[in-house]
């Protein structure tokens, strides 16, 4: 037999594997049918329409979900000034621990989804839906209860380097937030496998009607009524609320829908915990890690502010700012990576390789010329989007944008890290996507913000400590982008023995298929 003909019997049995897989979702009938059709497609409509499809709202929405945070400081900036955006600064570590919990259940969870429906096993699916929703719960459970003890609260805030002058009020705006972060987790967390559902703007209005809700409240309790930072977190809480009620109620009364969530699936199964831990790992260490950066970031700002003219207060509120624009220009980039997710692991799950490698190069493409627009926007409106914020005073305005610039000077080829870094999460390849999240975020970033401050005023006499922090993000986005390009050339070539029926592309033990 030649390998013509073996490579076309191989890709005869992908494509009965798949057939196998679509058939078995209808043969339900009905309303089940009509749900099942939303993910079939998946692996069988254009790709690159797809794409389109699954990521403008995963975009918009990541943006949304992002807005929590920067809305929060532009209504505290508005209201209190530089106390307010300290305070913003001083909880941000602490709120990126709760995302990072969010994102460990959630992306894992909906990964696993993914390359359970995509092998045809709805049950299987369903089963990670509700173990994600249980976990959810004793997370939010153990954080609730840590925000009740006063020690443990203090030594967070003590990691988070908040001054005296802010202690209280940063105090009280975590331990809000912290009684509410079960919104947070299920409400983040399961919104991901609406998308894996088949409906992704039903997944971006869940996430729309919270940010309204908390735009709104944070009018009302901060501006309005004057409740400071209590109001502000309070609004947050109401409105991930909002959200977390809405992703419920389309996977518990929701017609048509692929697949839903039951009771019995709540119960905790030790091997899909350990599969979605293993998925969601690579969301979670690189959440943890930023949280641990946002330690280390607001110590040096401490540390090198009380010996520049702005001060301490000023410059946590000054990078606070710095950090909140720069994660807000990245969530396009991730909503992108996320969006992707379902349609790879889908056709991974299913066997269809060229499917895969074409979402690949689209995801990149689409990611590239995302980052590209939201450079340009940044170089030509830094000043006014600082001024936004509440920071009007020029030294400290100008002090903010020139950071800002810097710190984003390589933003157009972000995005191909954080997609091929999310391929590699959604393929079932976990400890890749790990380590390539580790690069950037632990064995580049962090040497070189302590690193930098010492060693860069002493080549650049006219920068001082403080100016150094920024130029370390840039210079640790281009190292990842290098490692991530190498990964991804390495990936291309196993995808080819995968194809070539030399090398499985199997995960786990979903499959039901002989």
């Amino acid at each position: 037999m030649t390998e013509e003909q073996i490579r076309g019997e191989q890709k005869e049995h992908q494509g009965a594997h798949f057939e196998e897989g679509t058939m078995r979702k209808h043969a339900a009938g009905g309303a089940a049918a009509k749900g099942n059709d939303r993910t079939a497609r998946m692996g069988t409509g254009p790709i690159p329409k797809l794409v389109l499809e699954f990521a403008i709202p995963s975009i918009v929405g990541m943006l949304v979900n992002g807005a929590y945070n920067v809305i929060d400081s532009i209504f505290l900036g508005q209201a209190m000034g530089e106390i307010g955006l300290s305070v913003a600064t001083a909880a941000m570590p602490l709120m990126t621990i709760f995302m990072a919990l969010g994102m460990l259940i959630g992306n894992g969870g909906n990964a696993l989804a993914a390359l359970r429906l995509g092998e045809g096993n709805k049950q299987a699916a369903e089963k990670s839906l509700g173990n994600t929703v249980c976990l959810g719960i004793i997370i939010a459970v153990v954080v609730a209860i840590i925000a009740c003890i006063p020690p443990c609260m203090e030594a967070l805030l003590s990691l988070s380097s908040a001054t005296p002058e802010i202690h209280d009020y940063t105090y009280s705006f975590i331990q809000i937030i912290a009684f509410g972060v079960i919104f947070q987790v299920i409400g983040m967390g399961v919104n991901n496998f609406i998308r894996t559902a088949g409906a992704p703007n039903r997944a971006l209005l869940t996430m729309v009607i919270g940010t309204f809700s908390c735009i709104i409240l944070n009018y009302l309790f901060v501006l309005v009524f004057g409740w400071g930072v209590v109001g502000s977190a309070l609004a947050t809480v109401l409105g991930q609320g909002v959200s977390c009620v809405c992703v419920l109620w389309y996977f518990l009364f929701t017609k048509n829908v692929a697949f839903k969530l039951h009771a019995r699936n709540l119960k905790l199964d030790a091997e899909v915990v350990g599969f979605i831990f293993s998925l969601g790992a690579a969301s979670f260490i690189m959440q943890m890690a930023m949280s641990v950066i946002n330690f280390l970031v607001n110590y040096l700002l401490v540390f090198y502010g009380a010996q520049s003219p702005l001060g301490a207060e000023a410059a946590l509120a000054s990078i606070g700012v710095v950090q909140r624009c720069a994660m807000f220009t990245v969530l396009p980039l991730i909503g992108t990576a996320v969006a992707i997710q379902p349609l790879l692991g889908f056709n991974y799950g299913a066997g269809l390789i060229p499917r895969v490698r074409e979402t690949v190069r689209f995801g990149i493409l689409m990611a590239t010329v995302i980052g590209t627009c939201m450079w340009v926007m940044i170089m030509l409106f830094s000043g006014d989007i600082v001024g936004f914020f509440g920071i009007r005073a020029d030294g400290l305005r100008d002090f903010t944008a020139f950071a800002l610039k810097i710190q984003l000077l390589v933003l157009p080829v972000v995005g191909f890290q954080i997609v091929v870094g999310n391929y590699f999460q959604a393929t079932g390849q976990p400890m890749k996507s790990i380590i390539l999240s580790l690069t950037r975020q632990v064995l580049f970033l962090i040497p070189l913000y302590i690193v930098l401050p010492i060693v860069l005023p002493m080549l650049v006499p006219a920068l001082t400590g403080l100016d150094a922090l920024y130029f370390a993000v840039p210079i640790a986005d281009g190292l990842s982008v290098v490692t991530a390009a190498a990964f991804l050339a390495f990936e291309m070539r196993r995808l080819k023995r995968v194809e070539a029926g030399e090398e499985t592309s199997r995960f786990g033990k979903g499959a039901k298929h002989s």
